[in-house]
Formats: C-alpha cells, sequence, structure tokens
C-alpha cells in the first residue's frame, strides 16, 4: 500500500465519521418519535377508566380552632 492509499483510506474513514456523526442524531429522533406513537397508540386504545375516589381533604378536625404560624422573635 502506497502513501496515495493510505491517503485515501484515511480520507474515506474520515468522510464516514463524519457521515455517522451527522445522521446518528436524526435516526434517534426517528427512533423516538416512533415510540412516543407507539405509547400514544396503545394509550388511546386501553379502555378509559374513572380514576378512584379521593379520599377526604386532609384538614383540621371540625370544631378545632385554627392553627396560627409561629411569630418570629
Amino acid at each position: 500500500m502506497n502513501t496515495t492509499q493510505t491517503e485515501a483510506l484515511i480520507s474515506m474513514v474520515a468522510v464516514l465519521g463524519l457521515f455517522v456523526l451527522m445522521v446518528a442524531p436524526a435516526v434517534l429522533g426517528i427512533l423516538r418519535d416512533r415510540r412516543l406513537d407507539r405509547q400514544i397508540r396503545r394509550a388511546a386504545a386501553a379502555p378509559v377508566t374513572e380514576p378512584p375516589d379521593r379520599p377526604a381533604a386532609s384538614g383540621p378536625a371540625r370544631g378545632t380552632a385554627p392553627r396560627r404560624p409561629a411569630r418570629a422573635a
């Protein structure tokens, strides 16, 4: 292998490396979009259920005095 062939090989590897660096984000974005679309389709196909009853709001019991914050000294 002479110098010209070595330089051509190095150039080809550099171009392929740059190509991969430029294309990789696009491919990852496409894969992410497909995953999100699949999740949306799965969620849309799932039966709609009502959320469980919420427990009563926690607060002071009836008939008790309201709590007051401590005063700064």
